[in-house]
């Protein structure tokens, strides 16, 4: 087993094969990550010639100098070596980085036993528990299998001449006004501004062509699959007033409805429910058979886990997220640094 160099292609064709393929591995988010001022290390995993398994690697930066590997959504699981082996070879570039641990968040549950280090579970950074509806059904059977009231309130809002569309540049200041209202209103984490305007246009990601929902809401039949990932951001305007708006990621069968925000103006006519639905639409129009609501918790986000339970679709818990320890002394100041930050906020 050992550590290649890959490809675009390679590291891209190779996620996309895999069930509900995971956007934070790709090849275009390292990129936007790059952008973003990390250091991003692609590698493939070779065996007896064959690969048969990719990692992305962003380098978080920490105090003096130190930093740590981060891999999210990883698909460790699908190795066929032991991963004690995986994270020795990461050791040795982590080494080189001065990176003092790796943090994983695999997609299914493995175990690690290791001498040489240790393996432990920390604070989730993606969201633990997420809500996957399978789109490969035909409309009428998705709106079926929702809740009554979810199915209801989408309706409703055909009614109320709310436009769909995809955003443009000149929309951004006010998309960003509403995600500061839905911020203060809900208290979610909000990255900077200039975080946002570079993950929706300044990455040039993989786009087959200008398909998107039309302002009647209605979605071209054209069928075509997604090779790399194109992030969009869809909102939805009331009197030519953007009202509400959602981020959403494709990539492979998956896409995955990264952030939203709605404007406490006008919260009556249930924009974010049509805008949910044409994203769902405009996902089965690029040929993606899974939506990613991206994060349910019934008691730190009742209201938004109801919100998207609504919709129906399969509960899938993640392991968590987890730090393989290079260095105990330094990783223990690591701690330490972060449980006082913690108390002085």
């Amino acid at each position: 087993m050992r550590l290649i160099d890959i490809t675009k292609e390679q590291l891209n064709n190779y996620l996309t094969k895999q069930k509900q393929s995971q956007f934070l591995q790709s090849f275009e988010w390292g990129e936007f990550q790059e952008a973003a001022g990390n250091k991003v290390f692609r590698f493939g995993i070779e065996e007896n010639g064959e690969l048969v398994g990719v990692v992305t690697l962003i380098r978080k930066r920490l105090f003096l100098g130190l930093g740590y590997f981060y891999a999210p959504r990883v698909g460790i699981c699908d190795l066929r070596f032991a991963i004690s082996d995986l994270f020795l070879e990461i050791k040795k570039i982590a080494k080189k980085e001065k990176c003092i641990f790796l943090r994983f968040e695999p997609v299914v549950k493995l175990e690690v036993r290791s001498k040489k280090y240790k393996i432990i579970e920390t604070i989730s950074l993606q969201p633990k528990k997420t809500l996957i509806l399978d789109i490969s059904k035909s409309e009428d059977e998705i709106l079926k299998q929702m809740h009554p009231k979810t199915r209801y309130n989408i309706r409703l809002t055909e009614k109320k001449g709310i436009e769909i569309s995809e955003a443009k540049k000149e929309d951004f200041e006010e998309f960003w006004e509403i995600m500061r209202e839905t911020n203060e209103r809900d208290g979610f984490r909000l990255h900077g501004k200039e975080y946002y305007w570079k993950m929706l246009f300044n990455v040039q990601y993989s786009i087959l062509n200008n398909h998107s929902i039309s302002n009647n809401n209605s979605i071209s039949n054209n069928q075509y699959s997604i090779s790399g990932l194109s992030i969009k951001l869809f909102i939805a305007k009331y009197q030519n007033k953007i009202i509400a708006g959602n981020i959403v990621a494709f990539f492979g069968d998956t896409v995955t409805y990264v952030h939203g925000a709605s404007s406490n103006e006008y919260r009556n006519l249930m924009a974010t429910y049509a805008l949910q639905w044409q994203s769902i639409r405009e996902a089965k129009a690029r040929g993606c058979r899974y939506y990613d609501f991206f994060g349910i918790d019934e008691s730190k986000w009742p209201g938004v886990t109801r919100f998207k339970k609504g919709y129906g679709g399969e509960e899938v818990d993640y392991p968590g997220t987890f730090d393989a320890v290079f260095d105990s002394v330094l990783y223990k100041m690591y701690n330490w640094l972060r449980w006082v930050r913690r108390k002085i906020k």
